[in-house]
């Protein structure tokens, strides 16, 4: 069995993801295929963490695949949260995950008032609106479920509307000024692939993908990043060509075609990359351990579920980031550190600047 020290482990992750050793993925679609979503609750975030994977991407070329192409679709998928994944993963994977999130969604949604007869008419007055009237905003839509007579306080339009979408009837749609808009799925994405694997089958499925990317594992991990239980965790793990390895005494597990990698010397200069908030790689893992030093944890995450935008270096956040007008304006935790960190920086506040730039 291989035992892996800290930086070995950094440097499998950051290649699975396109955030080290040099690896950027070639379009936006193989980047989201690669590490099956990028979170999106954030649309701008979501941007900026398929263009740090992504050689030389533009957000024309993002809001051409998210819009015009179609290869990626924005919907709630892992965890019940939002992300972009491509629209050939987006039917086998709403299969797998919808009706789990809506079981746990349950009790929220009887505290709500929500029951499935309230729900199932609220699911036809947002298909018939999007039918007759095209791509609609949240906004819109929560004005005719009041129309209605349906709720549309708090936080009921948000549940009604993402039920919608975990049950397959709408997706995300074009931005229309700024602001997101749902279209029907059906519509707006007739020729998606819908023959993926099903049950224990594309839980083995993701678990595969889930490790190509984010490997080193356990399936404790894979089933926070997914949301899906452990013991479906577990069995996938057992279907899998894997290969064991220790990481800080735990069993992990690395695809066996990844084995090659081990063996990889690392780069002569550190591989910088600025990562917005909530990114992947940040909660790809129950603990954040190997990617956020312990002593700077609460400069990534302060609390309330807020994940800071962090300066990587070689899979290790080394200080956060915002962006200034034209730049990015990093803070190091040590800033001794800045000369060798110093020219990452500057490359990627200008490939932001450049991504930024393109309409």
């Amino acid at each position: 069995m291989h035992a892996l020290d800290d930086d070995q482990v950094r440097a499998l992750r950051t290649r699975g993801q396109g955030l080290g050793g040099g690896v950027r993925f070639r379009t936006a679609a193989d980047t989201v295929e690669r590490v099956v979503g990028i979170q999106t609750q954030d649309a701008r975030a979501g941007a900026l963490g398929i263009r740090a994977r992504t050689a030389g991407i533009t957000a024309g070329d993002l809001r051409q695949a998210l819009e015009q192409d179609r290869t990626l679709v924005r919907s709630w998928l892992l965890r019940g949260t939002l992300h972009t994944v491509t629209t050939a993963d987006l039917h086998w994977l709403l299969d797998l995950l919808g009706p789990h999130v809506l079981r746990l969604s349950a009790r929220r949604h009887r505290e709500l008032g929500l029951d499935e007869s309230l729900c199932d008419h609220a699911e036809t007055v947002i298909t018939d609106t999007l039918a007759a009237h095209g791509p609609s905003t949240r906004a819109e839509l929560t004005q005719r479920l009041a129309g209605a007579g349906l709720p549309a306080e708090g936080q009921a339009p948000f549940h009604l509307i993402r039920r919608a979408a975990l049950r397959g009837r709408i997706c995300f749609g074009p931005d229309r000024d700024g602001d997101a808009t749902f279209v029907l799925l059906a519509d707006w994405l007739p020729d998606a692939p819908d023959d993926g694997p099903t049950g224990q089958d594309a839980v083995t499925a993701l678990a595969g993908r889930y490790l190509h990317a984010h490997g080193p594992a356990a399936p404790e991990d894979f089933a926070g990043w997914s949301g899906l239980p452990l013991s479906a965790a577990r069995r996938a793990w057992q279907a899998l060509d894997l290969l064991t390895v220790q990481v800080r005494g735990q069993d992990c597990a690395l695809p066996a075609g990844r084995a090659a990698e081990l063996d990889l010397a690392p780069l002569p200069a550190p591989d910088v990359r600025l990562l917005p908030g909530y990114d992947n790689y940040l909660v790809g893992h129950r603990s954040s351990a190997l990617s956020v030093p312990a002593a700077h944890e609460k400069r990534i995450r302060p609390g309330g579920g807020l994940i800071r935008a962090a300066v990587l270096a070689d899979g290790l956040a080394r200080g956060t980031w915002a962006w200034c007008r034209d730049h990015a304006d990093a803070t190091l935790f040590d800033p001794t550190a800045a000369p060798g960190l110093a020219a990452g920086i500057a490359a990627e506040s200008a490939d932001l600047a450049r991504f930024l730039r393109t309409p």
